[in-house]
Formats: structure tokens, sequence, C-alpha cells
């Protein structure tokens, strides 16, 4: 089975819009995994827009199951990822200013610099993942960077499924296949929603997470949280 895990940032984002502690990030963490999910993922970013740092070291204690902290590798957070120690961290190369992730690494080009911060995330005994684009050439460069994972970044297969075209998910296929043989595991996100994660995870071999966060909480307006998540475990099995 696939692993789910929830990003929570929309909740701090409707949180942060009203001010006070309504709806509560902490207690959302121990409900989603109350409702089955497997882990709990957080991006938090320089302008805490909507995770803030101190969220993500209130959150250590109660994440039972595995906690996912995103972001760019900047030094505070860094700092932040080391003090915690997560069971992984995704490094996503967003700019400061962006509204979400919009491109994976070029891990050609900056295999030296992903190498090193990978280095010391292993040495602290964190997982490491790195967001990538669905080709073969930065997959390749993943391994050199010595990351345990690859985080497939899905928009584009979303774009696309959405459109009809169920060939887009054909280099997510590709490119997990060669992963596999390069001895990365295979995460996924951006994007993915109920309409079509059973296509991409019936298509994708090898999938170990998917992180799922603005449709799995846009869903559950209508829905409620307890049923998507329970949706999206069945989806994944």
């Amino acid at each position: 089975m696939t692993k789910l895990s929830v990003n929570i940032n929309k909740i701090a984002t409707l949180r942060n819009a009203r001010g006070g502690n309504m709806p509560n990030v902490v207690q959302v963490a121990r409900d989603v995994q109350k409702f089955g999910a497997q882990g709990v993922t957080v991006h938090p970013r320089p302008d805490e827009r909507h995770i803030r740092y101190q969220d993500a070291y209130d959150l250590k204690p109660v994440v039972s199951t595995e906690y996912n902290i995103e972001g760019n590798p900047i030094p505070s957070f860094l700092e932040m990822v080391f003090k915690i120690k997560p069971t992984q961290v995704t490094l996503v190369p967003d700019a400061v200013d962006a509204i979400t992730s919009n491109a994976g690494w070029d891990t050609v080009k900056h295999t030296d610099f992903l190498a090193e911060i990978i280095a010391e995330c292993k040495n602290q005994g964190i997982r490491t993942s790195i967001f990538v684009d669905p080709n073969l050439k930065m997959i390749e460069g993943a391994v050199q960077t010595g990351a345990d994972r690859i985080e497939l970044y899905t928009e584009e297969f979303a774009k696309q499924f959405s459109l009809g075209n169920f060939d887009a998910v054909k280099p997510y296929a590709a490119c997990a296949e060669l992963a596999n043989q390069l001895g990365l595991g295979i995460n996924a996100g951006h994007d993915l929603s109920l309409e079509n994660i059973k296509f991409f995870k019936e298509h994708v071999p090898y999938l170990l997470e998917v992180s799922i966060g603005h449709a799995l909480i846009c869903e559950a307006l209508y829905e409620g949280l307890e049923t998507v998540i329970k949706s999206y475990l069945q989806k994944l099995a």
C-alpha cells in the first residue's frame, strides 16, 4: 500500500486568516492520524504565511506516524529541521515569494549543493527526499546527491489528466522504474486528488508515499475530513 501523508498547510492558512488558534493545527494533525493517515506533512515558508516555524516544533511530539517537513534548504529551515529531526525532510527549490512549489530541482546543476545538505541530514538520522520533475536525467542526477528518495512533482500530470490526456502519466512511470533500479524510493505530490490518485497509483510502480494537502482539504469541506482520508486510503490500497 502507498502511504498517505496529509499536508496540513491549508489548515494553518485558514487559522492565520482570522488570528487565534482556530482551526487548531496540532489537533488536526492528531485527527488525520486517528482517521488513518500514515503521515503528516508541513511546508513552512520564510514568511510563515501558513505553517509557522513554531508549528513545526509544536507538531513534533504529536506526530506518531511519519513526520515530513518540506522546504527550501535555506539556513533557517535547516536549523529548524536539525532541531526537530523529523522522519523525512523533502528539499524543494521554491522561491521565497512562490505561492506554491512550481518546479523540481535541477539535480545535475545542483549536485554538490544538494549532496552536502543531504549528507548532513543523514548524519542527523533524517531520511531525505528531493522534489524533481519527471525527467530521467533528473532521476540520474538525484542518485549522485545521496538522497534516499525522490518526490515526483505531479502538477503537470494532474492538469493533463483533467483534460483527458491519460498518457501524461507515462513519464512518471518511466521515472519511477528508473529510480527503483537506481535504489531510490519514490514519493509523489502536488495537485493529486480523489479524482486522479487511483489512476496515478495504478500506473506508477513502486510508489511509497503521496503527500496531499490542497485538494484533500478542499474535498473535506464537502465530505468531511475523516471520510475523505478513508477514501484516499481505499484508492491507495
